[in-house]
């Protein structure tokens, strides 16, 4: 690529990250080279689903045709009934997807200079798809700014490295790492053990940086070969997208270490779970301060409003934030994931975390959502959750210092169960859209049913011969 003069470059041109309009996408990816561009929507599951098309094709019509039926899809590429939702003929209707340029970066491991750019999803009258996650984040955003209020997240996202699985009849295994071993036992924050990949880590921290993704830290969690990675704090939008695209980069890099990377709530039996924490604070739009902190540095009410919400709430969102059947095996008594919904100053048992801060940066952090959810949805459930509580003015218990394991489950225990929860809850269906939940259920229920076809190791064990 040839060199520019600093003079003449604009700023567009130079940062790894998005720009303003299809003219200045023309201009960034001529100096890159760029000869092919991915166009994607993120579906119900977080999904990349899209087009890859010619860079002269793109700049030719960039508004791209997918039909409704790509946010009906279930994980296992089925379809739930459409009765009540929409017909057959509507959910295959072409929808229109036009591109996010400030989404748009480069695919760094494609081995022909690639771009990718996040569309968002609008009917052929104009209007924007409900069900489309992205549109129910940003519906959420939108209830924040009529009063004046910009939310700020920070995600923290657990994943982890496991041996190439083929065959889904065995369990998953750590990977071998630079020392010839796989790891055994706990190596909760061991710097040697995230040696042990380093060269598949330098590879996420250079993917990252050709796309503009701001890695905050990265540690070793506590199980084996589970690590986590966090994100800096800023727009949810913007954080979402950075998540959505995240989790595509570390499986890429781990693939070209001949290593999985998996997201899964709960991959291996006798290890923690993985989880995507969300740290959440409200901000005032005008002057930048935290609404959560008055001018003394005190907790404000709407503070605790917020948390309260939280508390009513997070039940009723939980097969966002758990989608999965699969995702309920992380949250069991007795293991790091919360079980209910108990707040605390520091306190890592609960589900709703204080962590300790100054009055600009206090915050409240939800430790129940897995790292298998979908970022744009489960940012936009937990916000929800706060601004129905600020709204209703609610109050939250009193703060736990204890261990809130010894307290009583109060989180759904299954899939089913929390679809059902989320159906009834008309504030929530208010919040995040009818027509959203009502299509969001109908894909849950239709993936516990996929489930179900399927007969256990557990059932060939213990029912085989013995009933």
């Amino acid at each position: 690529m040839a060199k520019r003069s600093k003079a003449n470059e604009k700023v567009t041109l130079t940062a790894p990250r998005g720009v303003k309009t299809l003219s200045e996408a023309k201009a960034w990816m001529a100096a890159r080279g760029i000869t092919e561009i991915e166009c994607t929507v993120p579906d119900l599951a977080g999904v990349a689903r899209g087009k890859i098309m010619p860079a002269s094709k793109f700049f030719s019509s960039p508004v791209m045709n997918l039909p409704l039926s790509v946010f009906f899809q279930t994980i296992s590429g089925e379809y739930p009934d459409y009765e009540g939702l929409v017909d057959s003929v509507v959910a295959d209707s072409d929808l229109v997807m036009e591109p996010d340029f400030a989404t748009l970066c480069a695919v760094p491991w494609a081995q022909d200079p690639t771009a990718q750019i996040v569309h968002d999803a609008y009917h052929r009258d104009g209007r924007p798809v409900e069900e489309s996650p992205r549109q129910v984040l940003k519906n959420v955003l939108g209830l924040y700014a009529k009063h004046g209020w910009t939310p700020v997240v920070a995600p923290e996202i657990e994943f982890y490295l496991v041996e190439p699985n083929t065959d889904p009849d065995y369990p998953l295994k750590p990977p071998v790492g630079r020392s010839g071993r796989p790891e055994i036992g706990r190596q909760s924050y061991s710097i040697q053990a995230v040696n042990e990949f380093d060269a598949l880590f330098e590879d996420i921290y250079d993917y990252s940086e050709a796309q503009g993704l701001e890695i905050d830290t990265l540690i070793h969690e506590d199980g084996a070969a589970q690590m986590e990675i966090n994100l800096r704090h800023g727009d949810p939008l913007v954080l979402a997208d950075q998540v959505f695209l995240f989790k595509r980069t570390i499986r890429e890099a781990a693939l070209g270490h001949k290593i999985y990377a998996t997201f899964m709530a709960k991959p291996i039996a006798n290890e923690p779970g993985s989880a995507m924490h969300i740290h959440q604070s409200v901000v005032d739009s005008k002057t930048g301060k935290n609404i959560f902190s008055d001018a003394d540095g005190d907790p404000t009410p709407e503070f605790f409003s917020f948390i309260a919400g939280q508390q009513k709430y997070l039940p009723a969102v939980l097969c966002i934030l758990a989608p999965y059947v699969n995702s309920y095996r992380r949250l069991t008594p007795d293991s790091m994931a919360p079980i209910n919904v108990q707040w605390g100053y520091d306190n890592r048992t609960a589900g709703l975390r204080v962590p300790p801060s100054l009055p600009e940066a206090r915050r409240v952090e939800n430790r129940v959502p897995s790292s298998d959810a979908n970022p744009y949805l489960v940012i936009a459930a937990s916000l929800a959750c706060g601004y129905l509580g600020i709204e209703q003015g609610l109050r939250p218990t009193e703060p736990l210092e204890g261990d809130a394991k010894d307290k009583p489950f109060d989180l759904p225990r299954g899939l089913l169960e929390a679809v059902d929860e989320l159906a009834a809850c008309t504030e929530l269906g208010t919040v995040l859209g009818q027509r959203f939940v009502k299509t969001y259920a109908a894909v849950k229920r239709a993936e516990f049913e996929t489930f179900m076809r399927v007969i256990s190791p557990w059932e060939r064990e213990y029912l085989l011969l013995n009933v």
